[in-house]
């Protein structure tokens, strides 16, 4: 019998703000990619926070990939980095309430185990 295992570091920098940034070309569909895939993200965790029968995975690469860290097999742990600064309150408090939407999701993780190939 074998244990598998996988491991996902996920850096969510935070939103991009287009309109203060003044980004365009590549820099703004990847800016609007990244926003889109926290805006599903947020989607996902208030579904699953608030026990919803549908919760919308498949809505962005970011959540598919997640599927199993978000109210699946595993176990998850959450750092949210917030700024002191007073220019920073909004967008901290924005990320404290994220988490605590977060925090109310309960995974049931158990232990993977399969038979290993013969060949």
């Amino acid at each position: 019998s074998t244990l598998t295992a996988r491991f996902h570091f996920v850096d969510l920098a935070g939103s991009e703000k287009v309109k203060q940034s003044g980004v365009e070309g590549e820099q703004l569909s990847q800016a609007i990619n990244i926003n889109h895939g926290l805006f599903v993200l947020g989607k996902v965790i208030t579904a699953l926070s608030d026990g919803n029968q549908h919760v919308p995975f498949r809505e962005s690469k970011l959540t598919r990939i997640l599927q199993n860290s978000l109210g699946g097999n595993s176990r998850t742990c959450m750092v949210a980095c917030v700024s002191p600064a007073a220019s920073n309150l909004a967008e901290s408090v924005s990320t404290l309430t994220y988490a605590a939407k977060a925090k109310e999701i309960r995974n049931k993780p158990v232990v993977n185990r399969g038979t290993a190939c013969a060949n």
